[in-house]
């Protein structure tokens, strides 16, 4: 179904539109490193509220790339859960052994407890985060008060991408795209190496998610990074133009790579969508 009411916001920079480089961040030029306290695969739960927010990170990451977004919300009165996808925050080996199945299992379960103990519950979400995201909008159409995705992944900018199921008899691991950040000395510790059987269960998840956007009906917000060496832009557009959802912003992100969490941008991620959280709630 085709979307309505859309916003776009800051779209003159065209897709290849790069953070200028003597334009002073809107936010300190690095990002915390995780310490003692803060493990980088640590999830975080918090909050007693009687809205929730579940927060789903991408491939190959961890909770580490959500985290502020997280601790924002958190500290804006609102209950969080940002869980460790399983085969994630280790090695890529453990991610070998899991797919789609156990990763969806995991953010449903995040979601049933979240749905039990509030009374309305968000879901964010950072690539494949956002993919599952989607999946629980479209089994859950009832439960799901709203969508908060960032550069949300039901495509793959490299066609090599499509070869994983081939591939992954002879070939166990290739390199990763990682930490595609715009600003410098930001590091988002994600894996190395990508494990090409769990590429090819990813793609089955896509397949899934493609095929029923039209149940998702909740209000979508959705940022999108002009320049995304990841996700391409026809992933957001797939979403946007398939989605049954009356209530859709689409913001373009000019300064931010595909882990806009952790990018310039992110203060225009956690504002806006705590507003978006204000509006709907």
């Amino acid at each position: 179904m085709e979307a309505t009411n859309q916003s776009v916001g800051a779209a003159s920079g065209g897709p290849q539109a790069a953070p200028a480089p003597d334009e002073p961040p809107d936010v300190a030029p690095t990002a915390p490193e995780p310490d003692g306290q803060t493990a980088i695969h640590e999830p975080l739960f918090g909050g007693d509220g009687d809205i929730g927010v579940l927060f789903c990170h991408g491939f190959t990451s961890s909770p580490w790339s959500l985290r502020e977004w997280a601790l924002t919300t958190l500290a804006a009165g609102y209950r969080v859960s940002l869980p460790r996808l399983p085969g994630h925050g280790t090695t890529w080996r453990e991610l070998h052994a899991t797919g789609w199945e156990d990763w969806y299992a995991c953010v449903d379960r995040e979601f049933r407890v979240l749905r039990r103990d509030c009374r309305q519950v968000f879901v964010a979400g950072l690539s494949l985060g956002g993919a599952l995201a989607l999946r629980l909008a479209e089994k859950h159409p009832d439960d799901v008060a709203g969508l908060l995705l960032v550069n949300p992944a039901v495509a793959a900018a490299n066609p090599a991408a499509g070869l994983a199921g081939l591939l992954q008899w002879v070939l166990p691991s290739v390199k990763s795209i990682g930490s595609d950040i715009a600003m410098p000395g930001v590091e988002e510790h994600a894996y190395d190496r990508t494990s090409v059987k769990a590429t090819a269960s990813m793609l089955r998840l896509w397949t899934h998610i493609r095929s029923c956007l039209d149940l998702v009906t909740c209000p979508l917000l959705l940022f999108r990074s002009a320049t995304d060496h990841v996700v391409p832009k026809a992933s957001s557009d797939f979403i946007l133009s398939h989605v049954s959802s009356q209530d859709i912003a689409e913001r373009v992100l000019l300064r931010s790579y595909h882990v806009a969490t952790m990018d310039y941008d992110k203060q225009q991620i956690f504002s806006q969508s705590l507003a978006f959280l204000r509006d709907h709630a």
